[in-house]
């Protein structure tokens, strides 16, 4: 299972690689990666560690998530803006009461508007 998980990031990178016309020397060159070591990563005969993830993500101008999901663009749904949250509060007045409420709330022009 994890082999399978490394063989398609692998598979991303060089595909994302042919995209962008990156040969393998020089993501060796932009990420400080000896080119064996790239070459060993490309053949399947070394492990694709977190930190050379994290240099090919950053030689690529990618995030490690990006590279993982690939096609796909990981998205972040929620950005901790928070919502503005709706509220419904149901008060029972007498007529004259309600139209001071409403006075109060929406201005003095209100009821002619909520009449017409």
């Amino acid at each position: 299972m994890e082999n399978d998980f490394q063989t398609e990031i692998i598979s991303n990178i060089l595909k994302i690689l042919s995209i962008k016309g990156i040969n393998q020397a020089e993501l060796s060159r932009r990420t400080e990666l000896d080119k064996a070591v790239v070459s060993k990563l490309f053949g399947g005969h070394s492990r694709l560690t977190v930190n050379a993830l994290s240099k090919i993500a950053t030689a690529l101008d990618m995030s490690v998530i990006d590279i993982i999901t690939y096609p796909d663009k990981y998205v972040i749904v929620n950005s901790g803006e928070v919502e503005p949250l709706e509220a419904v509060l149901q008060i029972r007045l007498k007529k004259d009461k309600k139209d001071q409420v409403m006075k109060l709330i929406f201005g003095e022009h209100c009821l002619e508007i909520l009449n017409k």
